[in-house]
């Protein structure tokens, strides 16, 4: 009999793979744990390691070609496995809720985002339509999303990558379930606004004595939310116990390895990529002056100005940090760098020569030399297609290698970005996340570009795989010269890679220059609360730096 206060009790899962006539492959392998009433449980490990699949089993639900073998997954008292499929919806929509990583996956681009935040709670009765939106309104405040009064009147695609997350939270919190599934749910934040999420989750978990799966590869972010972890390992348990006792007092190897690859906290020192005195001779690509902005008002100026008056320098073979806040204006410098998004006043000059603002007219050799690496490599790459199509496209369009030179040039790209050739054969299904990271990477190389603009290319993906994707980045660099924009929120990943950072609030640079200078006391107002923001593996330090962060957040704000 299940004990009053869990609120699910996970009892020797084990969930299969059955292969069309071959033996069942075992995935999850007699995993057992209990989350009580206002509880965080966190589940990490690396990618492949049972995380998702075990968290997903506390809905009911196993992704295609899995099934539960044996073992009992009771919420509340009900086994999410035996109960009906009109019973598992119910319990769904009330007493349990998924908050996945992906939030553009997740929203409808044709719906306005109040209406489909407030959707759950409405369709399943629990308030009336005023009584939803009221409390999506409350959550958007406790979430820090700006304009929380209109926010839910926009679309999907007129918010910043991480204010949908956060929208996407209020979506999962609406219903006031008892238990929240939350899958990577900060993956894709700053640090400053993944710390405030972690807050609202914290508060509401406490207040409202609902409990919290969390599942992450982020050991710091786990010692600041997590009362129990488990860590998993091949679909086994490798150790569990109270999140001081196995962050503070770790008995296992493999948590130990987990723990060494957590991200330092960013310092000042010489970058890598620094090192080579021959590169950084000659500017590679400026942007001067860009304004840009979304929507257009009668006398042509945006509706809305993401940036204003950017200035940027890009040195020949050298690495250019951008950081900043979600909603800063990261990803429309590099929309307006690669044409595809006209800026409206300003211009982006490569090798000298001013580039044409649209991508549709700038020449096929404009286009060559400044490729695109997006963030999301299961949007990018066309899941229909196999790798050595995916590498040959451009191959053929812009060097015009075809037939077997182009299958012998897949493989050098391949060889390049560290994947077998036999990888050629297959599709981007077939892949992991880190996998098809490098794909991704592979399909902006096979041009041979000059300069590489890489958004947020590691945030999707684990520490130990975001890691060696950075390595790569490296050894890229080193073999071909590229130039390389790195645009991300991860402070310590950019303090370890590039020459120089740009660091951008509200659309302006507010502090520029070598990555030393930058990370060197005394800081500016606005990065010392970046670095500040970077948590700490121990637990605790959410709680104890509050204060100084928000004191900083007053600073900036006062002199901004």
């Amino acid at each position: 009999m299940m004990k009053h206060n869990n609120v699910l009790e996970v009892r020797d899962l084990k969930i299969e793979a059955r292969p069309y006539g071959a033996k069942p492959i075992p995935i999850v392998k007699g995993v057992s744990f209990d989350v009580q009433q206002g509880q965080v449980v966190a589940l990490i490990g690396e990618s492949g390691s049972g995380k998702t699949t075990i968290a997903l089993s506390a809905l009911g639900y196993t992704k295609p070609g899995l099934h539960f073998s044996s073992g009992q997954v009771l919420l509340q008292g009900e086994d999410m496995e035996k109960v009906s499929n009109e019973r598992k919806r119910q319990l769904r929509g009330e007493n349990v809720a998924y908050l996945a990583q992906s939030a553009a996956a997740t929203f409808n681009p044709a719906l306005k985002i109040g209406e489909q935040v407030t959707e759950s709670a409405v369709l399943h009765g629990a308030m009336s339509q005023d009584e939803a939106t009221d409390r999506a309104t409350a959550l958007y405040k406790a979430l820090e999303l700006p304009d929380p009064d209109k926010i839910g009147n926009r679309y999907p695609h007129q918010v910043s990558g991480g204010q949908l997350q956060r929208l996407m939270a209020a979506m999962a919190l609406v219903t006031k379930p008892a238990l929240l599934v939350l899958d990577e749910p900060t993956t894709a934040l700053d640090v400053t606004t993944q710390i405030e999420v972690l807050k609202a989750f914290k508060t509401v978990i406490q207040n409202e004595g609902s409990a919290a799966i969390y599942v992450t590869h982020d050991l710091a972010l786990v010692a600041q939310i997590a009362d129990h972890i488990v860590v998993l390992y091949g679909g086994e348990v490798m150790e569990q116990g109270p999140a001081s006792q196995v962050i503070g007092n770790s008995s296992h190897k493999y948590t130990k390895r987990l723990m060494a690859a957590v991200r330092p906290t960013p310092q000042s020192g010489v970058s890598e990529t620094s090192k080579d005195k021959n590169q950084g001779r000659t500017k590679a690509l400026e942007v001067k002056n860009v304004t840009a902005g979304y929507g257009k008002n009668i006398d042509g100026t945006p509706q809305f100005t993401a940036l204003h008056d950017v200035n940027l320098t890009v040195e020949r073979g050298k690495v250019v940090g951008i950081i900043g806040e979600s909603g800063c204006g990261k990803s429309t410098l590099a929309r307006v760098i690669a044409g595809l998004l006209p800026a409206f006043k300003g211009e982006v000059v490569f090798d000298g020569k001013t580039l044409p603002a649209n991508v549709s007219g700038r020449t096929r050799s404009d286009l060559q030399m400044v490729q695109f690496v997006f963030q999301m490599a299961d949007t990018a790459l066309n899941p229909k297609q196999r790798i050595s199509e995916i590498i040959g496209r451009p191959l053929q369009f812009y060097r015009g290698i075809a037939g077997s030179n182009q299958r012998e040039e897949v493989r050098k790209i391949l060889d390049l970005v560290e994947l077998p050739p036999e990888f050629a054969n297959r599709f981007p299904g077939e892949l992991s996340g880190g996998q098809k990271q490098r794909v991704n990477l592979a399909r902006a190389l096979a041009s041979k570009p000059e300069v590489l603009l890489c958004d947020e290319v590691t945030s999707a993906l684990d520490t130990i795989v975001g890691a060696n994707v950075i390595k790569l980045l490296r050894n890229l660099r080193d073999k071909t010269g590229v130039s390389i924009v790195f645009i991300s929120h991860d402070l310590s990943t950019v303090a370890n890679f590039a020459d120089e950072i740009f660091v951008l609030h509200a659309g302006k640079v507010v502090e520029s220059g070598a990555t030393d200078k930058v990370l060197t006391p005394p800081f500016h107002p606005y990065t010392e609360l970046l670095v500040s923001s970077v948590p700490e593996l121990r637990v605790g330090w959410m709680e104890e730096t509050s204060e100084t962060r928000e004191s900083l957040a007053e600073t900036w704000g006062m002199e901004r």
